[in-house]
């Protein structure tokens, strides 16, 4: 069996293929239609979704102290916009004629691969990324060019929807791990030279958190990545998906690899290194908040002793 496979009785599989026949129907729109249709579904996300509403404010409010409150719902108004423009070519990237995905995105730096290369020979690498600009388009975009990438998943609990993204996933050459299983499996890609992605920029249950800042305010971070990046003694390279100007294109963005402290202290290094990995992802959503997921419930877990963020 599969790492991705999740099991689905016979309800979750009509649930599955209903929506995979949905995505498909409406891949058939044209863009001048389905992109509207996003735009649509992000205003009204943002004018109905209270609670998530609550949260980005708040999350917003320790990303960016000296703004006005006008200036962080401003913020994250073209977040929710960005979300319907990402939903609808999620429609695209499910449905038929998704390879034609590839054209709209370019790579930033690409020939810095081929200096980890020579850097790491024989090596793979973590590409450390996060809910930026189309996040889901990011490992399916690299798989569709050429190369491909194998994705850290957590499953989701809605098993059904969590098959139909395996399978989007998938359909692309993306390899999927699920991440209760994941540190074998990960190690293993690893040590055979191929690209493994995680998404890191989520709250950790506080069986495998440890809290270091995120936006200044101490966020409960998984401590595994760094734990893996040690034993495999693999480079981190932050890499993230942005979309351009024009609303409908898109470019990889390849940073410098992140540099990993390696002392006779392993517990410092994991924590010194998690500190990077968050400070990295809030350096880029800095420079491109309209871009950033900013409704997750990033400090959920809180340290022990201190009072919730969120009501």
């Amino acid at each position: 069996m599969s790492t991705a496979e999740v099991a689905l009785n016979l309800k979750g599989k009509a649930a599955f293929y209903a929506m995979l026949a949905a995505l498909h129907a409406l891949s058939l729109l044209p863009d001048f239609v389905l992109y509207p249709l996003g735009i649509a579904g992000g205003w009204l996300g943002y004018l109905l979704d209270r609670g998530h509403i609550r949260v980005g404010l708040r999350n917003l409010a320790f990303a960016f102290p000296d703004k006005s409150e006008r200036e962080r719902r401003r913020i994250l108004r073209a977040s929710y916009l960005n979300l319907g423009r990402s939903a609808a070519e999620y429609i695209r990237l499910g449905g038929f004629f998704y390879r034609r995905l590839k054209r709209r995105v370019k790579y930033n730096r690409f020939e810095y691969w081929a200096e980890m290369n020579r850097r790491y020979p024989g090596k793979g690498a973590v590409i450390l990324t996060a809910h930026v600009g189309n996040f889901e388009l990011l490992p399916g975009a690299h798989a569709l060019h050429g190369y491909p990438i194998t994705l850290v998943h957590h499953t989701q609990r809605f098993l059904a929807g969590d098959a139909l993204m395996t399978y989007v996933r998938e359909r692309t050459g993306v390899k999927v791990i699920r991440k209760h299983a994941a540190a074998r499996a990960v190690l293993k890609s690893l040590r055979e030279g191929e690209l493994v992605g995680i998404t890191f920029d989520q709250n950790a249950k506080r069986s495998e958190a440890i809290f270091v800042p995120f936006f200044g305010e101490l966020a409960a971070t998984s401590s595994g990545l760094a734990r893996l990046v040690a034993i495999a003694e693999v480079p981190v390279v932050p890499v993230f998906l942005l979309r351009e100007r024009n609303r409908h294109s898109h470019r990889i963005e390849i940073l410098d690899e992140i540099p990993i402290k390696r002392s006779d202290d392993p517990r410092a290094d994991i924590e010194e290194n998690t500190r990077r990995f968050n400070r990295t992802i809030e350096d880029f959503a800095r420079r491109h908040p309209t871009q950033f997921l900013w409704t997750h419930r990033r400090y959920r877990t809180r340290p022990r002793g201190m009072p919730p963020v969120y009501d």
